[in-house]
């Protein structure tokens, strides 16, 4: 092989390594999931939304059905709005249960719905009223001291 052969084939290989690190960094950074299919909007008050991010997946039965659009703090109620971006053809029952869930390794937190048993389908602009909040691990945590704490004090009694 000559000297510009291999210079070509070290540049393909090259320029393959940096595809794939873009790649792993776009899946990473949640920036992979283009997509294209017709979607509408519901929303979603939380008390508490725990690290949840724009662009967060919406499961349903472990399947993707749309993703987080936006995020805003009401200043009224003192709840966040989520804004969930649902693909069209999923369709929700009206009564349908949204909750913040934790999945993997590194705690990717996604909006979780349970489907209802209403007749009626969810549409564009309607808002979900069965909201369940993040769980916070520091919480769990105090809680949990502070329960220890009220049992040996009333063991010493």
């Amino acid at each position: 092989m000559n000297r510009a052969t291999i210079d070509i084939w070290v540049g393909v290989f090259v320029a393959a390594g940096l595809a794939g690190l873009l790649f792993l960094a776009l899946k990473v950074g949640n920036l992979a999931s283009f997509s294209t299919a017709e979607a509408y909007q519901v929303t979603a008050n939380f008390a508490n939304i725990g690290g949840l991010k724009i662009r967060a997946p919406i499961k349903s039965a472990g399947v993707v059905v749309g993703r987080v659009s936006d995020v805003r703090f009401d200043d009224q109620t003192y709840e966040a709005i989520v804004t969930l971006n649902l693909e069209m053809r999923y369709q929700f029952p009206r009564d349908t249960s949204a909750k913040i869930l934790t999945s993997g390794l590194l705690g990717e937190q996604y909006v979780g719905l349970e489907a209802g048993g209403d007749g009626v389908m969810l549409k564009g602009g309607d808002r979900l009223r069965l909201t369940q909040s993040a769980v916070v691990l520091e919480n769990l945590i105090s809680q949990f001291l502070f329960n220890k704490a009220a049992e040996e004090k009333d063991a010493k009694k």
